[in-house]
């Protein structure tokens, strides 16, 4: 028996096509909106994540629960990183602009063998964290949720991902967020609370 882990990606001749579109779309764009698709797909997730430092800054006296979901928005995003990287190794499908034929070039350069396509990281890291922004700052969606789809729409539009890659990895990032929040908020407040009387601050401040 085999024990080699991949597992064969199932037909997805519709994220073919769509991909096709995309690209060439992409083709036709001007000069301007390459080089913003470019810096942007790398330089949404920093974005994103300073905000994240932001909110977490503001609650910073907030009450401990408050606190520890805003700490642990991070640690959120890390393990959604981790779990999109271990997915892509399970499932090794092949980056489109090697994959897709008669599709347009794609403009950014093609990630190398063995560099996998599904789920897409930068979708997974811009969704987990627009979603660990929102749960302790709100009014920010109105900027990093609009930034994380862009982010992801820009992976499809530089050629190097599916449109089902960055689905799959905003919808995983997304997700494992509000779990990690879930599991470890309780905790994680015990453990700011224990801080904060050793530094002297048991209460919240206004």
């Amino acid at each position: 028996m085999s024990s080699d882990p991949h597992v064969p990606f199932p037909s997805h001749a519709g994220s073919d096509g769509l991909y096709r579109e995309v690209t060439d779309f992409a083709a036709d764009a001007p000069g301007w909106a390459h080089a913003l698709a470019e810096h942007g797909t790398g330089g949404g997730p920093l974005v994103l994540a300073a905000v994240l430092a932001v909110a977490c800054w503001r609650v910073r006296r907030a009450g401990p629960r408050v606190l520890a979901r805003a700490l642990l928005g991070p640690v959120a995003v890390a393990v959604a990183y981790g779990l999109s990287e271990t997915v892509k190794l399970v499932v090794r499908q092949e980056r489109p602009c090697r994959a897709v034929a008669d599709a347009a070039p794609a403009i950014a350069p093609c990630p190398a063998p063995g560099d996998w396509s599904f789920p897409s990281n930068h979708a997974t890291v811009a969704a987990a964290a627009a979603v660990a922004v929102v749960l302790v700052w709100r009014t920010a969606g109105r900027l990093v949720l609009p930034l994380a789809a862009l982010t992801a729409f820009s992976r499809v539009f530089l050629g190097v991902h599916y449109p089902h890659d960055v689905v799959a990895g905003a919808l995983l990032g997304a997700a494992v967020v509000p779990l990690v929040a879930w599991a470890a908020v309780r905790p994680a407040a015990v453990l700011v609370e224990r801080v904060r009387v050793r530094l002297g601050r048991t209460e919240p401040v206004p």
